[in-house]
């Protein structure tokens, strides 16, 4: 059965510097679109429009209350799909290698 998001446009996605930076502010819990897009210097828009894919594919969720957005984690799915991915293994498989060389 094939998955219904293109996993490496998710990985790719979260490792963007500055989306890999927005998921370390969610690692804590919610946090309200105004001070996420306050934070990192881009409007709520912007904001959205670049984790506009994660959270289709739900690996981050979007609420709204009185007019409020807030954006929370996943932590499950994500924590799934590093588990799985072979991209991530090879990678962590290589800074291994470097780190051998290097010591």
């Amino acid at each position: 059965m094939s998955e219904p998001f293109d996993r490496e446009k998710v990985i790719d996605s979260m490792f963007d510097p500055i989306t890999s930076e927005i998921l370390a502010e969610l690692e804590n819990g919610k946090k309200e679109c105004s001070v996420l897009s306050q934070q990192f210097s881009m409007s709520e828009s912007d904001l959205l429009k670049r984790l506009d894919y994660l959270i289709e594919c739900e690996f981050l969720i979007k609420t709204v209350e009185n007019d409020q957005c807030s954006i929370s984690a996943n932590t499950e799915k994500l924590g799934s799909l590093l588990e799985d991915s072979d991209a991530f293994d090879g990678a962590i498989n290589g800074l291994e290698k470097m780190d051998s060389y290097l010591n």
